[in-house]
């Protein structure tokens, strides 16, 4: 399928020709406000953008502003300008923080024409059509936020944005008919409440792994639900359903004998390059491969049959115990698929013993009956090796989620 060409994202200026552009953090800004910015720095009339997620807290702005150097900070009280201010790659147009609470922060750097690769292969994927509606759930100032607006942007229209709750949505939805991206934990809550999600276009599920018991129950529901793969780092989600959207390419590294490995990506969504604080080491961006394409090492571990990705997890978050590797997505999937479970994420906590311990943290389906311990280990052997069975269970009313709708691995490794 071919991207789709519309007018209102033309063509950037040649990178080889244009100097790099001022950088603009914009803090505390409206949707709406992020929006217009977003477009202007699409079209060239603009700096590059650096959103700064809504609710960050005052420390974490001065350290973000002072790690990424922006030109000036916008607030709804006016535009400052900034002292040491770097400019961007040519061709940037927006700057996307990423990095976690725990790490220093670094910038991706993604240009106006990534961005615009991504937003038309998008939407010609899911057969979106000019003048169709989009509603904005996710944070604005998040990757995930913001290609919803440019995907809206790409069929000629503006997203609709409102802060999620089951009611909220389903009435936004009805009056709209609108695509939507959403994370597991929103989806889960739809269909737990009965929601016929026939009135949504297309749903693009992404941010964490999704259980298939829960697309079931959502596709039953009436959902046309279509899971994605990416990151900040590839302009959002540049796999549908496992299959790479048009240009995107991938390999895996050195695979082992089950065919598994490092996740490689290429194609026109990647970052130009990481911006980093003053001091900090440089990050390596995209290597060149002998046929002068860009790739990506990404951080996450699969397999790849030729036409779908399978992603197992993240290379980091595998967990050591014993001398074994455990890969936190593979167990994960048994336990989420047993019906008394509503949610799950397994995760390594320290052991003085095994090193680390698989520690299974679980949302019972029914409270008043939560599942055993002896329970999900025999669902897990079941499938795996043993010492891949959780030695820890820990029943919540709720997981820990951070702004982005992704469950917070760093608490949950603590406890």
């Amino acid at each position: 399928m071919c991207p789709v060409a519309f007018p209102n994202l033309p063509d950037a200026p040649d990178p080889a020709t244009a100097g790099g552009p001022a950088v603009r953090a914009a803090v505390g800004l409206e949707p709406g406000r992020l929006s217009d910015l977003l477009a202007a720095a699409l079209e060239g009339g603009g700096p590059a953008l650096m959103p700064v997620p809504a609710g960050t807290p005052d420390a974490r702005v001065g350290e973000l502003l002072a790690a990424m150097r922006p030109s000036s900070v916008l607030t709804p009280a006016g535009e400052s300008p900034l002292e040491g201010g770097l400019p961007a790659a040519p061709g940037t147009a927006l700057v996307v923080t990423t990095s976690g609470s725990t790490g220093a922060p670094k910038g991706v750097e993604l240009s106006a024409g990534a961005l615009r690769a991504s937003a038309r292969a998008s939407v010609a994927r899911i057969g979106a059509r000019r003048g169709d509606s989009w509603l904005c759930v996710l944070p604005a100032g998040h990757i995930s936020g913001l290609q919803v607006m440019l995907r809206a942007l790409a069929t000629g229209t503006e997203a609709a944005h409102a802060p999620f709750s089951v009611e909220g949505v389903l009435a936004a939805a009805e009056r709209l008919h609108p695509h939507v991206s959403l994370v597991p934990t929103q989806l889960r809550r739809l269909v737990a409440a009965g929601a016929d999600l026939s009135v949504f276009g297309v749903i693009l599920l992404g941010g964490a792994a999704a259980d298939p018991g829960l697309l079931a129950e959502a596709r039953a529901a009436g959902g046309r639900v279509v899971t994605t793969y990416g990151m900040s780092e590839t302009c959002g989600g540049c796999l549908y359903d496992g299959v790479p959207l048009d240009g995107v390419g991938v390999g895996i590294d050195a695979p082992g004998p089950d065919g598994s490995g490092r996740v490689l990506l290429s194609g026109p969504t990647l970052l130009t390059r990481y911006r980093t604080a003053p001091g900090a080491a440089a990050v390596p961006g995209p290597d060149t491969a002998a046929d002068g394409s860009r790739v990506l090492r990404t951080n996450d571990l699969g397999r790849w049959d030729g036409e779908r990705l399978a992603v197992l997890g993240r290379m980091d978050e595998v967990i050591n115990t014993g001398g074994h590797k455990v890969v936190p997505g593979q167990v994960n999937a048994l336990i989420a698929a047993d019906p008394a479970v509503a949610e799950s994420v397994v995760v390594g906590r320290p052991d003085p013993e095994w090193g680390e311990r698989v520690c299974a943290v679980v949302v019972p389906a029914d409270p008043g009956a939560p599942p055993a311990l002896e329970h999900l280990r025999a669902v897990v052997r079941d499938r795996l090796p043993a010492y891949a069975a959780p030695r820890e269970l820990e029943v919540l009313d709720r997981l820990p989620m951070l702004e982005s709708g992704k469950p917070d691995l760093v608490a949950l490794r603590r406890g």
